[in-house]
């Protein structure tokens, strides 16, 4: 039996091990989904090596960035990005041979174009972690101007939640939380935006997927915003990986 799995820690809400066993039953594929909870991303190691079945890995919270070093080759998506949450696995006579995607480019730019209108033209990208910089490269090649907001200011061109005030709010019509606040259980937590800036010709996406409708959400809705849960963006994303796996056998 094929195996596939995902890293991260924690994994208690993950939503691929329910979405890629359920697809394996209804298509009658000879594979299982399993969750690797680990302690420290050298622990990759030892899960694929204990695992000789094993094909093909998610990754997620916090190693996309901390598997790289483990990657013999990476995709130009995830070098332009500098982060992987896709892993296929290749054994070659005892070799073990690590190529790394990320599907989250794709995943996010199919997710959102839908709801994009001619007036978004500038986005505020709400965090600086692997998440965020797979949007920021989706809200480019989308021809839309990003920028990253991040609780410290690493770089120049990066604003912090203190500098949002009404005129930025307003020429970035679009705003991305790739940030976990407000996951569950945290429910009743959200970004620190001015969201009484807000108004209807805003885009609210929110990466987050459970729960449904997030705080930020919420407080999007109440001013007239247009608002969007990850969860389409996840299952977009998690297709693709199913492809990279088993479709795409190299790198070019």
């Amino acid at each position: 039996m094929k195996q596939y799995g995902l890293i991260g820690n924690p994994l208690k809400h993950s939503f691929s091990k329910k979405y890629f066993n359920d697809k394996f039953a209804s298509e009658g594929i000879n594979a299982e989904y399993i969750n690797f909870e680990i302690p420290a991303v050298d622990d990759i190691l030892s899960v694929i090596r204990s695992h000789p079945n094993l094909e093909g890995l998610n990754v997620t919270i916090p190693y996309k960035e901390k598997v790289i070093p483990f990657m013999d080759q990476l995709s130009e998506d995830a070098l332009i990005v500098g982060a992987v949450n896709v892993i296929k696995i290749t054994r070659n006579k005892g070799k073990i041979h690590l190529a790394g995607f990320n599907s989250d480019i794709k995943g996010f730019k199919q997710a959102i174009e839908p709801y994009l209108k001619t007036h978004h033209t500038r986005a505020l990208v709400l965090g600086a972690g692997g998440a965020a910089k797979a949007v920021f490269q989706g809200l480019k090649q989308l021809n839309i101007i990003p920028v990253y907001v991040s609780r410290e200011k690493t770089d120049p061109a990066m604003l912090t939640y203190q500098d949002l005030d009404a005129a930025i709010i307003e020429a970035h019509t679009v705003i991305v939380n790739c940030t976990p606040v407000g996951m569950y259980p945290n429910v009743d937590e959200c970004p620190d935006i001015p969201y009484h800036y807000l108004y209807h010709e805003h885009l609210l996406y929110d990466l987050l997927y459970n729960p449904d409708e997030t705080l930020f959400m919420k407080r999007g809705k109440e001013h007239g915003a247009t608002v969007v849960n990850g969860l389409e963006m996840l299952l977009l994303q998690a297709f693709e990986g199913w492809n990279l796996w088993n479709v795409n056998t190299s790198i070019h």
